[in-house]
């Protein structure tokens, strides 16, 4: 991953637009986008239901492609890609979070965090070696054998985290990180979520909860299929945090 602020686009829409077809109907779900995000940049999407987010969402993951328009995502153009091109750029490229973690029960953390290298084809001690240092880097070192259902809610989410940035990948985007966790554990990842920014990472932050957006350096809001608003935030929530620190007493708070 980069770690150089602001070293150029990391990703480009350009008169992006998605449509459906519904029934006789024809949903307008992004209307013309344009959208340029540097990397390492800390950014939220915000929108009311309906507002287009999950869809550009679905666009930036490169689980979707446009109707019309382009995307290009580090400098790959991947807007008119087939299902196996999308796959592997998702692999390389994208790291995941999920409010619902995704993780795969009968496993345990670290074969949950190798499973990227697997479809990248790492060789097997490079891949758990790989896995184990993720995982102690979101303070879950001593973790690494638990299954997901001899953890807690927050310590899910940080295994999702771990497999998350595993790859190296260019970004991180998460979709409503914190909608299962409780205020405290949810402050949590997104003092994580500030580590990660900090050390070069370029983040993506779906969320429908201002408190959440406000934790990014910058926020757009969607409405109708449209950017209504594109903001930078001077004074984020961690802007002054000693993320470091808390991220030690958490992980001491969950060896304990």
């Amino acid at each position: 991953m980069s770690t150089e602020s602001n070293a150029g686009p990391i990703i480009e829409l350009n008169g992006v637009k998605k449509i459906y077809q519904m029934g006789t109907e024809r949903v307008h779900a992004l209307d013309g986008v344009d959208l340029v995000i540097n990397r390492n940049e800390y950014v939220a999407i915000m929108g009311p239901s309906g507002s287009g987010k999950s869809t550009m969402m679905n666009i930036i993951g490169c689980l979707d492609t446009p109707t019309h328009g382009t995307y290009v995502l580090n400098s790959q153009e991947v807007s008119e890609m087939d299902d196996n091109e999308l796959a592997n750029v998702r692999n390389q490229e994208i790291g995941f979070v999920f409010q619902t973690f995704n993780l795969l029960p009968r496993v345990n953390c670290l074969q949950n965090v190798e499973l990227p290298l697997i479809y990248s084809g790492k060789r097997k001690g490079v891949r758990r070696e790989m896995a184990a240092q993720a995982l102690r880097n979101v303070g879950l070192g001593d973790r690494m054998t638990h299954r997901p259902n001899e953890l807690s809610g927050g310590q899910r989410q940080r295994v999702a985290v771990a497999r998350a940035i595993v790859n190296e990948p260019s970004i991180l985007l998460a979709d409503e990180p914190t909608g299962n966790l409780d205020t405290k554990t949810g402050n949590e990842i997104m003092l994580l979520f500030e580590a990660l920014y900090r050390k070069g990472n370029t983040l993506l932050v779906v969320t429908h909860e201002e408190e959440i957006a406000r934790h990014a350096r910058r926020i757009i809001r969607l409405r109708d299929g449209l950017i209504e608003v594109d903001e930078r935030v001077d004074d984020p929530e961690l802007a002054g945090a000693d993320v470091e620190e808390v991220l030690v007493d958490a992980a001491e708070e969950v060896a304990d």
